[in-house]
Protein backbone atom coordinates (compact mmCIF):
# COMPACT_ATOMS: atom_id res chain seq x y z
CA UNK A 1 0.00 0.00 0.00
CA UNK A 2 2.69 2.37 0.97
CA UNK A 3 4.43 2.02 -2.41
CA UNK A 4 1.26 2.47 -4.54
CA UNK A 5 0.58 5.72 -2.53
CA UNK A 6 4.09 6.50 -3.47
CA UNK A 7 3.75 5.58 -6.97
CA UNK A 8 0.47 8.11 -6.90
CA UNK A 9 2.03 10.65 -5.18
CA UNK A 10 4.74 11.12 -8.33
CA UNK A 11 2.18 10.53 -10.80
CA UNK A 12 0.10 13.40 -9.25
CA UNK A 13 3.34 15.56 -9.08
CA UNK A 14 3.75 14.82 -12.84
CA UNK A 15 0.64 15.74 -13.55
CA UNK A 16 0.43 18.92 -12.03
CA UNK A 17 3.64 19.87 -13.41
CA UNK A 18 2.98 19.25 -17.31
CA UNK A 19 -0.50 21.58 -16.02
CA UNK A 20 2.36 24.38 -14.54
CA UNK A 21 4.01 23.66 -17.88
CA UNK A 22 0.96 25.38 -20.27
CA UNK A 23 2.59 28.74 -19.13
CA UNK A 24 4.54 30.17 -22.21
CA UNK A 25 7.23 32.82 -21.50
CA UNK A 26 5.16 35.12 -23.55
CA UNK A 27 2.16 34.65 -20.53
CA UNK A 28 3.73 36.64 -17.74
CA UNK A 29 2.79 36.02 -14.17
CA UNK A 30 -0.38 37.64 -13.24
CA UNK A 31 -0.43 38.86 -9.70
CA UNK A 32 -3.85 37.86 -8.35
CA UNK A 33 -7.52 37.32 -10.02
CA UNK A 34 -9.39 39.56 -12.32
CA UNK A 35 -12.76 39.17 -11.81
CA UNK A 36 -14.37 42.86 -11.73
CA UNK A 37 -17.66 43.15 -13.29
CA UNK A 38 -17.33 44.72 -16.45
CA UNK A 39 -19.92 45.80 -19.42
CA UNK A 40 -19.72 45.19 -22.97
CA UNK A 41 -22.30 47.10 -25.67
CA UNK A 42 -24.89 47.75 -22.70
CA UNK A 43 -24.48 44.22 -21.09
CA UNK A 44 -23.19 43.79 -17.57
CA UNK A 45 -21.26 40.85 -17.15
CA UNK A 46 -19.74 39.63 -13.17
CA UNK A 47 -17.25 36.91 -13.22
CA UNK A 48 -17.68 34.13 -10.82
CA UNK A 49 -15.90 33.56 -8.16
CA UNK A 50 -12.92 31.56 -7.45
CA UNK A 51 -14.42 29.21 -5.28
CA UNK A 52 -17.16 28.54 -8.11
CA UNK A 53 -14.85 28.61 -10.78
CA UNK A 54 -12.71 25.49 -9.32
CA UNK A 55 -15.44 23.62 -9.94
CA UNK A 56 -16.76 24.68 -13.27
CA UNK A 57 -17.45 22.56 -16.63
CA UNK A 58 -19.57 23.50 -19.47
CA UNK A 59 -20.88 22.21 -23.06
CA UNK A 60 -21.40 24.89 -25.84
CA UNK A 61 -19.93 26.09 -29.08
CA UNK A 62 -16.61 27.32 -29.30
CA UNK A 63 -15.74 30.10 -31.72
CA UNK A 64 -12.18 30.70 -33.17
CA UNK A 65 -10.43 33.91 -32.76
CA UNK A 66 -7.41 35.35 -33.93
CA UNK A 67 -5.93 38.08 -31.58
CA UNK A 68 -1.77 37.49 -32.91
CA UNK A 69 -0.58 40.58 -30.79
CA UNK A 70 -3.07 42.09 -29.70
CA UNK A 71 -3.06 42.39 -25.60
CA UNK A 72 -5.72 40.16 -23.42
CA UNK A 73 -7.81 41.65 -20.85
CA UNK A 74 -5.03 40.86 -18.24
CA UNK A 75 -2.33 42.96 -20.15
CA UNK A 76 -0.49 40.07 -21.96
CA UNK A 77 0.30 39.38 -25.71
CA UNK A 78 -1.82 37.29 -27.62
CA UNK A 79 0.28 35.50 -30.56
CA UNK A 80 -0.94 32.97 -32.97
CA UNK A 81 1.90 30.28 -31.42
CA UNK A 82 0.31 30.47 -28.33
CA UNK A 83 -2.93 28.62 -26.66
CA UNK A 84 -5.11 31.23 -25.17
CA UNK A 85 -8.46 31.59 -25.00
CA UNK A 86 -11.32 34.81 -24.06
CA UNK A 87 -14.33 33.52 -21.76
CA UNK A 88 -17.29 36.08 -19.83
CA UNK A 89 -16.81 34.86 -16.67
CA UNK A 90 -14.48 33.01 -15.52
CA UNK A 91 -11.48 34.53 -13.46
CA UNK A 92 -8.54 36.08 -15.05
CA UNK A 93 -6.39 34.04 -15.89
CA UNK A 94 -7.20 30.25 -15.71
CA UNK A 95 -6.02 27.10 -17.03
CA UNK A 96 -9.05 24.94 -18.91
CA UNK A 97 -9.37 21.85 -20.71
CA UNK A 98 -11.07 21.87 -23.88
CA UNK A 99 -12.41 18.79 -25.37
CA UNK A 100 -13.76 19.34 -28.67
CA UNK A 101 -17.11 16.61 -28.93
CA UNK A 102 -16.65 15.63 -32.91
CA UNK A 103 -12.60 15.11 -32.94
CA UNK A 104 -12.32 13.67 -29.23
CA UNK A 105 -9.22 16.05 -29.17
CA UNK A 106 -8.27 17.82 -26.08
CA UNK A 107 -5.75 21.08 -25.44
CA UNK A 108 -5.13 22.40 -22.18
CA UNK A 109 -5.74 26.36 -22.88
CA UNK A 110 -4.83 29.50 -20.55
CA UNK A 111 -7.96 31.93 -20.65
CA UNK A 112 -6.44 35.28 -20.83
CA UNK A 113 -8.77 37.55 -22.58
CA UNK A 114 -12.74 38.30 -22.20
CA UNK A 115 -15.36 37.06 -24.86
CA UNK A 116 -17.50 35.79 -26.95
CA UNK A 117 -20.08 38.22 -27.14
CA UNK A 118 -22.08 36.59 -29.89
CA UNK A 119 -24.84 34.67 -28.08
CA UNK A 120 -24.70 30.97 -28.28
CA UNK A 121 -21.17 30.78 -27.57
CA UNK A 122 -19.18 29.70 -24.84
CA UNK A 123 -15.44 30.28 -25.34
CA UNK A 124 -13.67 31.96 -28.00
CA UNK A 125 -9.96 29.86 -28.74
CA UNK A 126 -6.85 31.06 -30.35
CA UNK A 127 -5.38 29.82 -33.56
CA UNK A 128 -3.68 27.05 -32.13
CA UNK A 129 -5.74 25.65 -30.10
CA UNK A 130 -8.54 25.33 -33.08
CA UNK A 131 -5.84 23.78 -35.23
CA UNK A 132 -4.53 21.34 -32.63
CA UNK A 133 -9.02 20.20 -31.56
CA UNK A 134 -9.88 20.14 -35.42
CA UNK A 135 -11.57 22.78 -36.47
CA UNK A 136 -9.74 25.48 -37.45
CA UNK A 137 -11.60 25.59 -40.71
CA UNK A 138 -14.84 25.10 -39.67
CA UNK A 139 -14.62 28.01 -37.28
CA UNK A 140 -17.12 26.58 -34.89
CA UNK A 141 -17.61 23.69 -32.77
CA UNK A 142 -19.00 21.94 -29.94
CA UNK A 143 -16.84 21.43 -26.68
CA UNK A 144 -16.60 20.62 -23.31
CA UNK A 145 -14.55 23.00 -21.05
CA UNK A 146 -13.12 22.30 -17.86
CA UNK A 147 -11.53 24.35 -15.45
CA UNK A 148 -7.54 22.80 -14.22
CA UNK A 149 -6.39 25.37 -12.29
CA UNK A 150 -7.34 29.85 -11.23
CA UNK A 151 -4.82 32.00 -11.08
CA UNK A 152 -1.14 32.14 -11.41
CA UNK A 153 2.34 31.66 -9.20
CA UNK A 154 0.69 32.01 -5.33
CA UNK A 155 -2.33 33.14 -6.23
CA UNK A 156 -3.04 29.34 -8.34
CA UNK A 157 -5.81 26.88 -7.13
CA UNK A 158 -6.91 24.03 -8.00
CA UNK A 159 -10.44 21.62 -7.77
Amino acid sequence: MVRFCSWLAVVAALVLASCQQVLHPDFPEYKGYKKAPYTVKGTRFVPMSVESALHYKATGIASHYEADGDIGAIGQNLYSHLRYAAHRTLPLPCTVRVTCHRTGKSCIVRVADRGPYIKGRLIDVGTKVAKELGFYERGLDTVTVEVISVGDGKWRRYP
